[in-house]
């Protein structure tokens, strides 16, 4: 009800608890009960009246009645009773009222201000270098880079982070491959298929020969003390790598603010498991330095392996701590897979036992895994989908949808390439974003139902009527309504600062991803029962030509928000 709040339910909540004073609910109170009817034919709003029960002595049922009678307030156009609710109807004057802010606002419309002067930290997409960018990689970086830009359209200042995993004993695998098997001719052609290859044989050579997983300690080992050959390996996987990584990102219309990977972190982690020792929280176990978290209900957090060699929670604490210095956070949040839950909840614990008072400023966003028609994804099996790879065949399956559709459309690449992209996208955030996925590439590219291409092709749409129908005008009399479809659509359009900071609040981009489709379903709805363009009277004319100008700005603002691209023809 946030939204609603600040100009509708707050007057409503408003007249409501004086109405009910002696239940002693404050207006705040009062607004948080309001929920919207499961149909829309029974109103716009409701008041459950079963809390107010005991205190006023009254059947929830004689409540609901008692406030029905002759009950006024600014918006509401009628109050009625049903059962033990009270259901209100909007009058014109609000949704005339919504349809002047968006277009007097702009892409203002809907922003909470809640951000207003605090800084959120990011880490998300974070890839291992020398691994290609597969499609299991691609929900930390469109959850993570979405999170990010609805924060910001809340107002806070955001740091976004591409926390590379350019260090660790893959790094040691990979220069044994390298060294035993690879030629650097091989690499400059292959790129990072090249290393792929390389880092998938050694996965399968190892399975026969065991003594190669100890040659890869000791060449990781040799990486962290310094040694010139293999920084110098180091250094040319990590350049193959995110040369190939900012393809992708490119395609995504994705940056971010920071590159420091995990080997930034090598010469801050001593001072962390310093103080951890000196605090007495570091025990040695079977030769390793672990921080004991049994009484926590939690296995012991690994900082030291028996060979001295540190972890990725010995990186983890040094960089939130490094982050916290630089960046002094309101809030970091950790965009990854639900597998590395434990992960979080150990080191976000020892960072709590260090004494550090930032500790509950840390967050962790887990989502679910994604498979392929099915199939499970695995590097190091070489079983991956890769994501330009998917990304080319969307857009050659757009293309061919396109030719037949707007054969003439000038740009027709650049547009394949926005609504293929976009059908990824969209298809990945569209659903809560803890469960699994199943990607099927058919239901993602139809131009039916709830995916991208039909919440681009409404916002075409939308464009297009606007084309046609010229001026729009900036004032709207709510005598203009006419019909239920033009008053259903305004009020899907009043939701928007409300969906947003349920999104903040949930950490959860399909939020905004099913109120797209939402008011795309209305906007269409609008669209075949109601003359637009073509509406003999001029000030019902005025009136949807305005409406669908809203449509187009809500509908840019929210695309904006998961990383969806605007083309205005399709």
């Amino acid at each position: 009800m946030i939204a609603l709040k600040q100009t509708l339910a707050g007057v409503l909540a408003a007249r409501l608890a004086d109405m009910t004073a002696e239940a002693a609910l404050t207006t705040e109170q009062i607004a948080q009960m309001l929920e919207y009817p499961p149909d829309a034919a029974m109103g716009d709003l409701a008041l459950p009246c079963f809390k107010l029960s005991k205190t006023l002595r009254m059947a929830p049922p004689a409540i609901a009645g008692k406030l029905a009678e002759d009950f006024t307030c600014e918006g509401i156009a009628a109050a009625e009773a049903a059962g033990g609710y009270l259901n209100f109807r909007l009058s014109d004057g609000f949704s005339a009222g919504v349809v002047e802010r968006v277009l007097a606002k702009g892409d203002q419309y809907g922003r909470p201000d809640v951000g207003k002067g605090k800084t959120v930290v990011l880490d998300y997409a974070s890839p291992n270098v020398a691994k290609p960018f597969h499609i299991g990689h691609l929900g930390s970086t469109v959850i993570g880079h979405s999170l990010k830009k609805i924060h910001e359209f809340a107002g806070y200042h955001c740091i976004g982070i591409n926390y590379l995993g350019d260090w660790g004993t893959q790094f040691g695998k990979l220069i044994t491959a390298y060294k035993l098997w690879g030629e650097s001719a091989q690499i400059q052609a292959g790129g990072i298929d090249a290393l792929v290859e390389l880092y998938v044989r050694f996965h399968s050579e190892a399975e026969q020969d065991e003594s190669l997983n100890d040659l890869a300690r000791a060449e990781f080992k040799k990486l962290e003390d310094g040694d010139e050959e293999n920084i110098r390996l180091w250094k040319r996987f990590v350049s193959i790598s995110l040369e190939e990584y900012e393809k992708t990102y490119r395609q995504l219309g994705i940056s971010f603010d920071s590159y420091k990977g995990e080997s930034f972190y090598s010469d801050k982690m001593s001072a962390q498991v310093d103080k951890l020792r000196e605090m007495g929280l570091l025990k040695i176990d079977d030769g390793a330095s672990i921080v004991d978290l049994s009484e926590y209900g939690m296995p012991p957090c690994l900082i030291l392996k028996s060979d001295g060699t540190t972890l990725y929670p010995t990186r983890d604490i040094a960089a939130a701590y490094y982050r916290q210095q630089t960046y002094h956070f309101d809030k970091a949040i950790y965009v990854t897979s639900a597998g590395q839950s434990l992960h979080f909840a150990q080191w976000f614990k020892v960072v709590e036992l260090m004494g550090y008072d930032w500790y509950d400023r840390l967050v962790h966003v887990p989502y679910g895994t994604v498979s392929i028609n099915g199939e499970k994804l695995a590097t190091r099996t070489g079983n991956v989908i890769l994501l330009r790879d998917l990304f080319a065949q969307a857009i050659e399956k757009v293309t061919d949808v396109m030719k037949e559709k707007n054969p003439d459309l000038e740009n027709m690449d650049e547009v394949a390439e926005e609504v293929g992209v976009g059908a990824v996208v969209f298809y990945y955030l569209s659903g809560s974003r803890i469960k699994d996925i199943n990607f099927i590439m058919e239901d993602a590219l139809s131009f039916d139902g709830n995916t991208g291409p039909y919440v681009q092709y409404t916002y075409a749409r939308a464009c297009s009527v606007l084309e046609k129908a010229g001026s729009v005008s900036p004032r709207v009399m709510s005598g203009q309504f006419s019909c239920a479809e033009e008053r259903e659509l305004a009020k899907e359009l009043s939701l928007f600062e409300e969906k947003v900071v349920q999104a903040l609040q949930e950490y959860e981009p399909s939020v905004i991803a099913r109120y797209i489709l939402d008011v795309c379903a209305a906007f269409n709805r609008f669209y075949h029962e109601c003359q637009i363009v073509s509406a003999s009277d001029p000030q019902t004319r005025e009136l949807r030509v305005s409406l669908t100008a809203a449509v187009k700005q809500t509908l840019a603002s929210a695309f904006d928000l998961i990383c969806l691209r605007k083309p205005e023809k399709i």
